[in-house]
Protein backbone atom coordinates (compact mmCIF):
# COMPACT_ATOMS: atom_id res chain seq x y z
CA UNK A 1 0.00 0.00 0.00
CA UNK A 2 0.94 3.63 -0.48
CA UNK A 3 0.58 6.24 2.24
CA UNK A 4 0.31 9.96 1.58
CA UNK A 5 0.70 12.33 4.53
CA UNK A 6 0.45 16.13 4.41
CA UNK A 7 1.82 18.59 6.92
CA UNK A 8 2.30 22.32 7.32
CA UNK A 9 -1.19 23.75 7.45
CA UNK A 10 -2.30 26.33 9.96
CA UNK A 11 -3.51 29.85 10.57
CA UNK A 12 -1.80 32.73 8.81
CA UNK A 13 -2.59 36.39 8.31
CA UNK A 14 -3.34 37.80 4.86
CA UNK A 15 -0.10 38.47 3.03
CA UNK A 16 1.70 35.78 4.98
CA UNK A 17 3.34 32.55 3.86
CA UNK A 18 3.02 28.86 4.54
CA UNK A 19 4.79 25.80 3.24
CA UNK A 20 2.92 22.54 2.83
CA UNK A 21 4.76 19.25 2.59
CA UNK A 22 3.64 15.81 1.50
CA UNK A 23 5.50 12.57 2.11
CA UNK A 24 4.77 9.42 0.14
CA UNK A 25 5.74 6.00 1.44
CA UNK A 26 5.00 2.33 0.84
CA UNK A 27 5.62 -0.23 -1.85
CA UNK A 28 6.20 2.33 -4.59
CA UNK A 29 7.60 1.48 -7.97
CA UNK A 30 7.42 4.85 -9.71
CA UNK A 31 5.80 8.18 -8.85
CA UNK A 32 4.44 9.93 -11.93
CA UNK A 33 2.42 13.06 -11.21
CA UNK A 34 2.21 14.86 -7.88
CA UNK A 35 -0.09 17.69 -7.03
CA UNK A 36 -2.01 19.77 -4.54
CA UNK A 37 -5.76 20.26 -4.55
CA UNK A 38 -7.98 22.26 -2.23
CA UNK A 39 -11.58 22.15 -1.19
CA UNK A 40 -13.97 24.40 0.71
CA UNK A 41 -17.40 23.42 2.04
CA UNK A 42 -19.98 23.09 -0.72
CA UNK A 43 -17.45 23.28 -3.54
CA UNK A 44 -15.70 20.78 -5.76
CA UNK A 45 -12.11 19.90 -5.04
CA UNK A 46 -9.95 22.01 -7.35
CA UNK A 47 -6.43 21.68 -8.66
CA UNK A 48 -4.01 24.18 -7.14
CA UNK A 49 -0.70 23.00 -8.62
CA UNK A 50 0.74 19.89 -10.22
CA UNK A 51 4.20 18.71 -11.16
CA UNK A 52 5.40 15.95 -13.44
CA UNK A 53 8.99 15.01 -14.13
CA UNK A 54 9.60 18.22 -15.98
CA UNK A 55 6.55 20.45 -16.01
CA UNK A 56 4.46 22.42 -13.54
CA UNK A 57 0.88 23.59 -13.80
CA UNK A 58 -0.91 26.14 -11.63
CA UNK A 59 -4.43 27.37 -11.16
CA UNK A 60 -4.78 30.93 -12.44
CA UNK A 61 -5.73 32.10 -8.96
CA UNK A 62 -2.36 31.11 -7.47
CA UNK A 63 0.06 31.84 -10.32
CA UNK A 64 2.91 34.03 -9.15
CA UNK A 65 2.16 33.32 -5.49
CA UNK A 66 2.49 29.54 -5.08
CA UNK A 67 5.39 27.30 -6.08
CA UNK A 68 5.29 23.53 -6.25
CA UNK A 69 8.43 21.42 -6.03
CA UNK A 70 9.29 17.76 -5.60
CA UNK A 71 12.20 15.74 -4.28
CA UNK A 72 12.27 12.46 -6.14
CA UNK A 73 14.93 10.99 -3.87
CA UNK A 74 12.75 11.54 -0.80
CA UNK A 75 9.35 10.98 -2.46
CA UNK A 76 8.09 14.33 -1.27
CA UNK A 77 6.25 17.26 -2.81
CA UNK A 78 5.96 20.73 -1.34
CA UNK A 79 3.85 23.79 -1.94
CA UNK A 80 5.28 27.17 -1.01
CA UNK A 81 2.43 29.63 -0.61
CA UNK A 82 3.22 33.34 -0.47
CA UNK A 83 1.05 36.43 -0.28
CA UNK A 84 -1.83 34.37 1.02
CA UNK A 85 -5.35 35.69 0.69
CA UNK A 86 -8.52 34.87 2.65
CA UNK A 87 -9.87 33.11 -0.43
CA UNK A 88 -7.00 30.62 -0.17
CA UNK A 89 -8.61 29.26 2.98
CA UNK A 90 -9.37 25.58 2.36
CA UNK A 91 -8.40 22.03 3.15
CA UNK A 92 -5.40 21.20 0.99
CA UNK A 93 -4.95 17.66 -0.27
CA UNK A 94 -1.87 16.01 -1.69
CA UNK A 95 -2.43 13.79 -4.71
CA UNK A 96 0.03 11.27 -6.10
CA UNK A 97 -0.21 9.07 -9.16
CA UNK A 98 2.14 6.13 -8.78
CA UNK A 99 2.67 2.50 -9.62
CA UNK A 100 3.16 0.01 -6.83
CA UNK A 101 2.87 -3.67 -6.02
CA UNK A 102 -0.95 -3.48 -5.95
CA UNK A 103 -1.34 -1.23 -8.98
CA UNK A 104 1.61 -1.83 -11.29
CA UNK A 105 0.08 0.36 -14.00
CA UNK A 106 -0.60 3.29 -11.71
CA UNK A 107 -3.21 4.56 -9.26
CA UNK A 108 -4.22 7.84 -7.65
CA UNK A 109 -3.61 8.24 -3.94
CA UNK A 110 -4.81 11.03 -1.66
CA UNK A 111 -3.78 12.31 1.72
CA UNK A 112 -6.30 13.16 4.42
CA UNK A 113 -5.79 16.89 3.97
CA UNK A 114 -4.41 19.78 5.97
CA UNK A 115 -6.35 22.92 6.82
CA UNK A 116 -5.06 26.32 5.76
CA UNK A 117 -6.84 29.32 7.25
CA UNK A 118 -5.99 32.83 6.08
CA UNK A 119 -7.52 35.37 8.42
CA UNK A 120 -6.64 38.45 10.41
Amino acid sequence: QVQVVESGGGLVQPGGSLRLSCAVSGSIFTIYDMGWYRQTPGKWRELVAAITSGNTNYADSVKGRFTISRDNAKNTVSLQMNNLKPEDTAVYYCNVNSSDSYYPYGNDYWGKGTLVTVSS
